[in-house]
């Protein structure tokens, strides 16, 4: 007798583990259908994440522009034909040329040329400076970005013409070569309304989504008889159906008011 409760209690604790199984299996599919279900909340949160980011970013957010001045790099002999040696020193060159043009000395040259004494400090005209060089070129890139399109222009244009000056004196070369003089952008850098608003809806959507299936998971009410059986691996014998306690009052009301009725015609009568 003993052998075969154990044997049954060892054969119900493999049905509630394979049950089990079967539940995380079942519950992406649940989860997909959840998703289905509350397509109309999701869409919502989609919509309201992207109108709010949108709002922000026309609201909140203060447009900047890039200007960018170009410079190229060259070390000639005296001769002044460019041979190897000069293109060689020149691509050696890149890599001081883009520390010298944030130095203290050249930027405060910039602020003085710009009267920017009461505007900017060094520190703020650093930030605001972006130096590059594109791959296997002798080409230094200026680019500025400040919320006024004149400014950033004007910043990248100073910092080309302070170089031409300070950099020969410096590093005794000859001067570099300005070849695109920064001109003032008719349209914003940054920042960019369809790509702020695409991630607000998303991250909106996926917030509906993730509040969703919190609550599906912590949600361990028993609903259906399935439910019993996939936790405990057993099936009810019987289900009372629910009823709607409301509707129910309602007619009993009805029916004692009937009845009373009934008795006080009855009683007049009599």
């Amino acid at each position: 007798m003993t052998t075969n409760n154990t044997n049954q209690t060892a054969v119900r604790e493999v049905r509630i583990d394979t049950n089990l199984q079967e539940e995380d299996e079942i519950d992406l599919v649940e989860l997909f259908y959840l998703m289905i279900d509350n397509i109309e909340k999701i869409v919502l949160c989609l919509v309201i994440g992207a109108i709010l980011a949108f709002a922000g970013t026309r609201f909140l957010i203060t447009p900047k522009y890039q200007a960018t001045s170009k410079m190229y790099i060259v070390s000639a002999s005296q001769n002044s034909v460019v041979n190897l040696s000069d293109l060689n020193i020149s691509n050696a060159l890149r890599a001081d040329y883009k520390e010298l043009l944030t130095s203290r000395v050249l930027l405060e040259d910039v602020i003085d040329d710009l009267s920017l004494q009461d505007t900017m400090t060094y520190r703020q005209l650093l930030r605001t400076l972006t130096i590059s060089n594109p791959t296997d070129t002798r080409i230094i890139t200026i680019t500025a970005t400040t919320p006024d399109p004149q400014l950033s222009a004007d910043i990248a244009n100073s910092i080309a013409n302070q170089s031409k000056i300070y950099l020969p004196r410096i590093m005794q070369t000859d001067e570099p070569s300005v070849y695109e003089p920064a001109i003032v952008p008719t349209t914003k850098s940054s920042p960019s309304y369809s790509r702020n608003t695409l991630i607000g809806g998303l991250l909106g959507a996926l917030a509906c989504m993730a509040v969703l299936v919190i609550r599906f998971l912590m949600n361990d009410t028993l609903t259906t008889p399935d439910d019993v059986y996939k936790h405990f691996g057993i099936q009810p014998l019987a289900v009372i159906p629910e009823g709607d306690l409301g509707a129910f009052n309602q007619e009993y009301k009805k029916s004692s008011d009937k009845k009373k009725k009934s008795r006080k015609e009855k009683g007049a009568k009599a």
